[in-house]
């Protein structure tokens, strides 16, 4: 199973695009002005040829609504976005043994770091090479004149964030994983989410797929990926949308820790992040759950800006997404449980949020043993098993681990 991934520009003549034949499907990346306004998914039979009025009616019938909107935007008079005023910025990439992908990653950064030869770098790149086995990474990074390197031996990738936290030196760190590549309005993204949105500590984007060249990454993107839609959204104290009444406890609808930013200075304020979560084996998740939600319960505000975009390799082997969907449930309830520890008045949205997971997940199992879902049941029974041992003290045993790999190393 494979998919063509096609980039779109509206403004222009659609094309007519042919399938090759070993692809089953397609994916549609639209942008308006090269801004990024919408994602199409389907399946259709290898060498299929769609023609500008079929790509004209998906098109509208999907994405139509707000390509009005736009336009209507357009067409009212707003404050332009003060760009020139953007605080310094340090873009960290914490990464262990994955020179490709970093590489990869590297050049694409590089590329807006300094547009043209002769320019001055625009922001720090800084890599945080963490408990490396060997000198790859490090003998990489050496051959860009204009990237830091930073060692961090002790495993774990918050012990890596937190490192890189401490080792920038500007006033917005932004994160981002090796596995992805920058879009060319990325830079741009951030910079405008910030013009508009000051007094934000925290900032996230949209994450769509490199490739869809295996089925495992047409599944995952199926099941909706790591999109968060395209639509800015200004998230504070209190969220309108929340039918559920979960909110500030439902945290990934924030978005994705391989593409995030901050304020420096709140995140010293709030303690950086939390070393038990995002471990690494056996515990490879949860501390973007958890940075988030602190950033809310501080008081502070954050923002999701869909032109702030990369592009996420996803997992090509289905045992790698399986076990994916396992590390995610067991990280959710892991930070859950920390979270219903440390703060006690939300123990109530906590319950609630526990009881709709394993409802929600149930929903989604009975809708795959029925055939009325596009998700293997055996994807979604690993993220209810992980779910169950999440819950049960996986939070209390990354915290004992966390002290012994700091005792080895102090």
């Amino acid at each position: 199973m494979s998919y063509t991934v096609t980039e779109i520009e509206l403004t222009q003549p659609l094309p007519s695009i042919s399938l090759p034949k070993n692809d089953t499907g397609i994916a549609l990346i639209l942008r308006r002005k090269d801004q990024p306004i919408g994602f199409l998914l389907k399946a259709l039979p290898a060498k299929s040829v769609l023609t500008p009025d079929y790509l004209a009616q998906w098109i509208a019938k999907e994405v139509g609504l707000q390509l009005i909107q736009q336009s209507i935007q357009e067409e009212l008079i707003f404050p332009a976005a003060n760009l020139a005023q953007f605080p310094s910025l340090t873009v960290a990439i914490c990464t262990k043994d994955r020179p490709d992908n970093l590489a990869r990653c590297l050049k694409s950064l590089l590329k807006l770091q300094k547009p043209d030869s002769g320019d001055s770098p625009r922001f720090e790149i800084l890599v945080i090479d963490n408990a490396p086995t060997d000198e790859r990474t490090q003998e990489l990074v050496l051959s860009f004149p204009d990237v830091r390197y930073v060692r961090e031996p002790k495993p774990g990738l918050n012990f890596a964030r937190n490192l890189a936290l401490h080792k920038a030196t500007s006033e917005i760190l932004a994160f981002i994983d090796d596995d992805v590549v920058v879009d060319r309005q990325w830079l741009k993204g951030l910079m405008e989410a910030w013009a508009e949105n000051p007094d934000a500590a925290a900032f996230t984007g949209l994450i769509l797929p490199y490739e869809l060249s295996t089925e495992a990454q047409v599944l995952f993107e199926r099941r909706g990926g790591f999109r968060r839609g395209f639509q800015k959204i200004r998230y504070g104290q209190v969220s309108p949308d929340d039918y559920l009444d979960l909110y500030p406890c439902g945290t990934g609808v924030f978005g994705v820790g391989c593409n995030m930013a901050f304020c420096r200075e709140i995140l010293f304020k709030i303690g950086g992040f939390d070393e038990a979560l995002d471990t690494g084996a056996p515990l490879p998740g949860g501390g973007d759950h958890d940075i988030f939600y602190q950033v809310i319960r501080a008081g502070h505000t954050l923002v999701y800006e869909p032109r702030y975009l990369v592009f996420h390799q996803h997992r090509r082997e289905y045992a790698k997404l399986r076990h994916q969907y396992w590390t995610w449930g067991l990280s959710l309830m892991a930070f859950v449980v920390k979270a219903y520890q440390t703060d006690p008045p939300q123990r109530r949205r906590w319950l609630r949020l526990v009881k709709w997971w394993f409802q929600d997940q149930s929903r989604q199992l009975l809708k795959s043993l029925l055939r009325r879902h596009n998700v293997p049941p055996d994807l979604i029974l690993t993220e209810l098993w992980g779910g169950v041992v999440g819950l049960c003290g996986e939070y209390s045993r990354s915290t004992r681990r966390i002290e012994k790999i700091r005792s080895q190393y102090s």
